[in-house]
């Protein structure tokens, strides 16, 4: 009988372990996510101040939002979409290199990826590359999306 109470006793303490391990990844797991949610709501904030002119203030808002997606990338370091706006938070901050190695990063992992395509298109414009810019048109221009027309005339305006 006392056997069996231990054995009662040991099962509710690792159904518990269990139950505490599961809600514990998930609230991980959504944090994860919460903090690139949060970093890519900071980007499209900073976009908006950015294109009236306010770029202190966007700039502010573009460390707050890389300091979230590093979070994020700890948890999910093979997420295109962390790595792009990784390399665009570091790329508006003037971090060029450093960029660079993200948006790379998630290359290797979408290569047709629209963002990274069209952001690294922009860097390499920015740095004087106009021929490595062009590759990234060349890759976008079947894509029929906003970031083939974007880098385009960026392209052009250089």
């Amino acid at each position: 009988m006392k056997k069996k109470i231990i054995y009662i006793i040991f099962f509710c303490i690792l159904s518990k372990l269990a139950m505490a391990a599961a809600t514990d990844s998930s609230s991980s797991s959504d944090d994860y996510l919460n903090q690139y949610k949060s970093a890519k709501n900071l980007v499209n904030r900073g976009k908006k101040l950015e294109s009236k002119g306010k770029t202190k203030k966007a700039l502010k808002l573009y460390n707050s939002a890389y300091e979230k997606l590093v979070e994020a990338n700890k948890k999910d370091n093979r997420n295109p979409d962390i790595l792009n706006y990784l390399g665009f938070t570091l790329r508006k901050t003037g971090k060029l290199k450093e960029a660079e190695k993200y948006y790379l990063a998630g290359l290797k992992i979408k290569p047709n990826h629209n963002g990274i395509n069209e952001y690294l298109g922009e860097l390499y414009v920015k740095t004087g590359r106009m021929e490595l810019a062009k590759e990234r048109l060349e890759i976008l221009k079947n894509c029929n999306c906003e970031e083939y027309g974007e880098l385009k005339e960026v392209i052009e305006k250089n």
